[in-house]
């Protein structure tokens, strides 16, 4: 508990003490038996959070994950193609030329870091097509992240796997059979490269895709057969927008739209982010204002950390995983 141990001798005020406590809640959540979602925003997969997150899911410690369509498909990106990354850590000082170069070499730039589009997303691409072809032909629709788990637990990808298979959270996912939730998958670059295919005739039915309401109803159900008074479920959010946004409003529709009012509120929460409230943002929000909307009620542990996630989540995992 080297990590703990120097957290929890430093981390004492502010932004660090609040870190802790939010830590220290999450454990307490689970040991009394709750259960907990994680929510990704950003690039959190090529910021390689799955060295942690992936532990997390072998060691029941989440038990469901909500996620953009981008983390989703980037996490095996960097499985099968992290030696063909290329790290920039002066990209404040690229030019517009340089940036164009960058183009030229299909060397697509998140933050500080160049995805190579042939090696990770063509070649994913030419995987996932024969899976999309095939349930099409078949009649057959599945969700984002079931077609991924075929293609992962089919072993088609194990040749060009270039980090340890641990380090991988999709695997670590698929292996558990962990349900996730991708809301706005069709914004990603293989939801782009779906939506390609689909209009050039090699899927003919659109729908072989199930759809982002389909993953409303579906967590719908799951939430209700998991909420109890005795087994709360909690939610840590990583960053803000769609993937946090969407999973927390299942708790209102339970209770408005389907009339479902002994399912328990989130029994959890904390979010890391860096967004303000400005212009109303709903990522900058302090927690007390889900309470308006039926999302938190007043005794809800409510942690916020104001904070680089990409800083704050390894340390906060550390905790939970007693490193």
């Amino acid at each position: 508990m080297q990590v703990t141990n120097f957290l929890r001798h430093h981390f004492r005020h502010f932004n660090a003490a609040a870190l802790i406590d939010a830590a220290d809640g999450y454990n307490k959540h689970l040991a009394d038996g709750g259960k907990m979602m994680i929510t990704l925003a950003g690039a959190m997969s090529t910021a390689e959070m799955g060295i942690q997150l992936a532990e997390l899911i072998r060691q029941d410690k989440v038990h469901i994950i909500s996620c953009t369509g981008a983390n989703l498909e980037e996490d095996i990106f960097n499985l099968v193609a992290h030696d063909f990354y290329e790290r920039v850590p002066n990209y404040r000082d690229l030019t517009a030329a340089d940036e164009s170069a960058l183009l030229a070499r299909h060397m697509n730039r998140v933050t500080d870091t160049c995805i190579p589009e042939e090696e990770a997303m063509r070649r994913l691409e030419h995987s996932v097509l024969k899976f999309w072809e095939k349930a099409d032909k078949a009649g057959e629709a599945y969700f984002p992240h079931e077609f991924f788990y075929q293609i992962l637990l089919s072993g088609e990808l194990e040749q060009y796997y270039q980090i340890d298979p641990k380090n991988s959270w999709m695997l670590a996912a698929a292996e558990k059979n962990l349900p996730i939730i991708c809301p706005g998958w069709e914004d990603s670059t293989l939801g782009n490269i779906y939506a390609g295919h689909v209009m050039t005739g090699d899927v003919k039915n659109v729908h072989t895709m199930r759809t982002g309401i389909q993953y409303m109803m579906y967590l719908a159900d799951w939430y209700t057969a998991q909420a109890t008074d005795e087994s709360t479920v909690g939610f840590f959010q990583i960053g803000g927008g769609i993937a946090g946004d969407f999973p927390i409003c299942v708790v209102p529709m339970l209770h408005q739209d389907l009339g479902r009012t002994s399912v328990p509120l989130w029994g959890y929460f904390c979010q890391i982010s860096d967004s303000t409230t400005s212009y109303g943002s709903y990522s900058g929000a302090v927690p007390n204002e889900k309470i308006t909307w039926g999302k938190l009620g007043e005794k809800t542990p409510k942690f916020i950390i104001e904070s680089d996630a990409t800083i704050v989540a390894p340390l906060v995992f550390a905790i939970v995983l007693g490193q």
